[in-house]
């Protein structure tokens, strides 16, 4: 059985080789301090990504992960050089905003975390899933669930669902993964960056939501791969488009991709049609203004904002994704970005040249 982690010693040796890699400064200006907010699905990556690209680059990169609803707030009140967000804008978010340009920086998984004594496997199908959050299905051991589950005693306990209380781009890639699975779902409560779910309990943040399943026994909740690894805490096989039942793995993430990504890299992969796709896989993006020049910042910070773009975009950094628990681009989704890059101006002239 393929599985997204790997060994520690690789992990090692993979930043070892970023931090390594040429200097993309090489001297040609001032070091700059960058401040970005938003999502906390990719900070795990972000974390090592900002140390090596300081040690690399010598620029210092501040990360607040506030949820993507924060960070995109921030953005929009100008008072970051970017956010970070599982959410890509839509259009009315886009037309209330000067223009912006979103940038993929790594894909990863969204799973179906959970907490029951003796059970380390499960099978869940993406209408149990809304059921369960709907607050349709109340009981672990419920007929739907024990038929999906044959080979495993199920407990008469009470299921607690176990969602988040900001803003969040997860909830936005879960949420948009169950309008697709289940009319129900979509009808009642549909995608969002926040949605009105019924009953469980509610938490900040990835590792909010991760704590309190790891805490919580015949708990059930929605959280980024990393996160369930890093608390031990199993997680569910989800039944993809093709019927077939998928952990996420660096593998299965990249399948969902392989379908066409537009040229502002704007699109949701969740429940994407393929054999062996983990059903509810995203992108998650960073997001700059495309005139970058507001609220007293200078050439030399715009310039230090696209090198860290570029290079988290490098065939260097993106080979370290899997090694914490995501997954990397696919060479359309680079190539879009680092053109869409030369379209990023200081006072309406191209930074890129």
């Amino acid at each position: 059985m393929k599985k997204i982690f790997k060994s520690v010693f690789t992990f090692i040796v993979a930043i070892a080789t970023v931090a390594c890699s040429s200097n993309a400064n090489n001297g040609t200006r001032e070091a700059q301090e960058l401040s970005g907010a938003g999502a906390t699905f990719p900070l795990p990556f972000y974390n090592v990504v900002f140390e090596n690209f300081s040690q690399v680059n010598g620029d210092v990169v501040a990360y607040g992960g506030i949820g993507s609803g924060g960070g995109v707030r921030n953005l929009h009140d100008k008072i970051v050089d970017f956010a970070g967000s599982d959410a890509f804008l839509t259009d009315k978010e886009m037309a209330e905003m000067a223009p912006v340009v979103h940038v993929p920086t790594c894909m990863g998984a969204v799973v179906v975390a959970y907490n029951l004594d003796g059970v380390k496997e499960l099978k869940l199908t993406g209408d149990v899933v809304a059921d369960i959050f709907a607050g349709e299905i109340k009981m672990w051991n419920d007929e739907r669930l024990a038929a999906l589950n044959p080979d495993i005693t199920l407990p008469a306990e009470a299921i607690i669902p176990v969602f988040r209380s900001d803003g969040s781009g997860t909830t936005f890639v879960f949420t948009d993964y169950l309008t697709k699975v289940s009319p129900m779902w979509k009808e009642k409560y549909g995608a969002g960056k926040s949605v009105n779910f019924p009953s469980g309990q509610a938490a900040k943040g990835n590792p909010g939501v991760a704590g309190v399943i790891s805490q919580t026994k015949n708990s059930i909740g929605y959280v980024g791969s990393e996160y369930a690894f890093a608390q031990k805490i199993p997680y569910a096989r989800i039944q993809n488009a093709r019927g077939e039942f998928i952990l996420p793995s660096s593998e299965s993430i990249s399948a969902a991709a392989s379908g066409i990504i537009p040229t502002d890299t704007r699109c949701s992969i969740t429940n994407a049609d393929a054999s062996g796709a983990y059903p509810i896989s995203t992108f998650t993006w960073m997001i700059i203004y495309k005139e970058q020049n507001y609220s007293d910042r200078s050439k030399e910070q715009a310039t230090a904002t696209l090198d860290l773009l570029k290079y988290i975009l490098s065939d260097d950094t993106q080979n370290i994704t899997s090694e914490v628990h995501y997954a990397p681009l696919p060479a359309k989704a680079k190539e879009l970005s680092l053109t869409n890059l030369k379209t990023v101006t200081y006072d309406g002239v191209s930074i890129l040249q």
